[in-house]
């Protein structure tokens, strides 16, 4: 039996303002602010929209994160207090946005609770959609980017299986029912009302995912916040306790914050030692049941550069998914020609083809896929596929009260391994989790690279997702937004899409 190979992987280092290096996004960013970069905002250019009492409470957020908000345990390293906007990001944070759009709250109430939930989400999404829409059509300067400020009430009821009680319920007009809907959108209608009835039926059940999708033509960037994280001591009950639980106000201005800046053209960090023209592309697919004929999945990709940067490219829309190995897979032509796009997108941004290539993906790639990538990828460019799954089949534990560190890897083989990206970190002095964690499980699959380094860029990768502050996550980012990703190119039949940076889907 050979002997078990265990390696502890150092903490991937970010760099920040100054280039200058820390482990901690809020290390760096507190004692040397963001990246230098000529898309620095000097100003945010923020547009907002919700009823009047949503607005009211996005201006209570507002000026709170213009200054200090202390911690909420001083003595626990994984908390800290928030230094105020313009003191984290260099970045002025203006008193008041440079648009504010009202929608009727009594309208909203009634449109998401409509006993028809494809109506009722639809018409709940057009009274935020079309103000903005409008907005974009009118005005050449318009906000970088949204904030859309929902009630509990379009959290609560604007998701899938959201029910609304028989006694709220509120009667609408659709003249189709769902399987009607579905028929005819298959197959056909000579009445053109019937046609128009039946649309509705072409978007997914989610408020949150089909506002994003509608807009992705606009190329609008949105951030979907709810009043109660925004105001949360505005929403107590009889008794002064909070009728949501929500994180500590300076975690969620670090996390806001953090997403409002990145989403503004900012840069907030960047890994500091990924090798120059090395180039990771995570796989989306995603299951989609508004599709039609023999469809039944969407595919698509994110690319992330050495900067962090992502683009999102949409592919076609077809029978990827497998029942009878419950898998999704390209043909040849559709992987080499998603690959084209990422090859030849990477070619305008740095006038030459990336020098390492990989692919991460779920499933291991088929004989066809990957012939498909192959021939799309020019000869100088190494192209590795690694596949990267959680798994539970393996526990590792270790002498002492604490979890087995963040970083620590089990190599297997030269091609397969375990890494566990959660684990007790040394910066923070605890694990923070409950369970004992669980590794990803990293196989090269196809192509030759070291898998010490591959396992390195992966523990790296976690890295690098803005749409929070935190030390690091469970998946790559490759990874991690896969599902998120999918949800909104699958939430609305948005036809063809050029490559969209990555804020416009998170």
């Amino acid at each position: 039996m050979a002997p078990l190979k265990l390696l502890q992987l150092p903490e991937p280092l970010l760099g920040f303002g100054y280039q200058q290096r820390m482990e901690h996004p809020k290390d760096g960013l507190f004692l040397f602010g963001p990246l230098e970069d000529g898309a620095h905002p000097a100003e945010m250019r923020i547009g907002v929209i919700g009823t009047a009492a949503g607005i009211g409470h996005f201006k209570t957020w507002a000026k709170r994160i213009r200054g200090h908000i202390p911690s909420a345990n001083p003595d626990a390293a994984h908390h800290a207090s928030w230094p105020g906007f313009e003191a984290v990001f260099e970045t002025r944070w203006p008193e008041r946005p440079i648009t504010e759009i009202t929608v009727d709250a009594s309208a909203l109430a009634n449109a998401i609770r409509i006993e028809n939930r494809h109506e009722a989400i639809s018409k709940a999404v057009a009274i935020f959609e079309e103000p903005i829409r409008r907005y974009l059509r009118q005005e050449e300067a318009p906000p970088t980017m949204w904030f859309v400020v929902i009630p509990e009430d379009v959290h609560r009821f604007g998701r899938p299986k959201s029910i609304v009680p028989r006694g709220e319920r509120v009667k609408g007009d659709a003249r189709l029912s769902r399987r009607a809907g579905k028929f005819v959108l298959e197959m056909g209608s000579l009445f053109a009302e019937e046609v128009e009835a039946a649309e509705i039926y072409r978007f997914e059940l989610n408020f949150h995912h089909q506002l994003k999708a509608k807009l992705l033509d606009q190329k609008a960037v949105i951030q979907i916040v709810r009043e109660t994280t925004l105001d949360p001591e505005s929403f107590v009950d009889d008794k002064g306790r909070a009728l949501r639980a929500t994180q500590d106000p300076a975690t969620i201005a670090w996390n806001l914050c953090t997403t409002a800046f990145f989403k503004s053209s900012g840069k907030p960090w960047r890994l500091a030692d990924v090798r120059p023209g090395v180039c990771y592309v995570g796989l989306v697919f995603k299951k989609d049941g508004t599709a039609l004929g023999g469809a039944n999945a969407c595919c698509g990709a994110q690319m992330f550069l050495d900067s962090g940067d992502g683009v999102v490219f949409r592919g076609a829309v077809g029978p990827w998914y497998s029942e009878a190995d419950k898998s999704f897979h390209l043909t040849q032509a559709k992987a080499a020609e998603l690959m084209t796009l990422i090859v030849e997108a990477y070619r305008d941004m740095h006038g030459m083809p990336p020098t390492e290539l990989f692919i991460h993906g779920k499933a291991r790639f088929s004989d066809d896929e990957w012939a498909g990538f192959s021939s799309a990828v020019p000869a100088e460019t190494s192209l590795v596929g690694v596949r990267i799954r959680p798994t539970s089949e393996l526990k590792l534990m270790r002498l002492g009260k604490t979890a087995v560190q963040r970083g620590t890897a089990y190599m297997v083989g030269e091609r397969l391994g375990y890494l566990w990206t959660k684990g007790f970190i040394p910066r923070l002095a605890t694990y923070p989790g409950w369970e004992v964690p669980n590794p990803l499980l990293v196989e090269i699959h196809r192509g030759e690279a070291d898998l010490a380094r591959v396992m390195t860029d992966v523990l790296g990768l976690t890295k690098i997702n803005f749409n929070a502050c935190v030390f690091a996550d469970g998946l790559p980012v490759t990874l991690k937004f896969a599902d998120a990703v999918g949800d909104i190119l699958t939430a609305a039949p948005v036809g063809d899409l050029p490559p969209l940076p990555f804020r416009h889907y998170i």
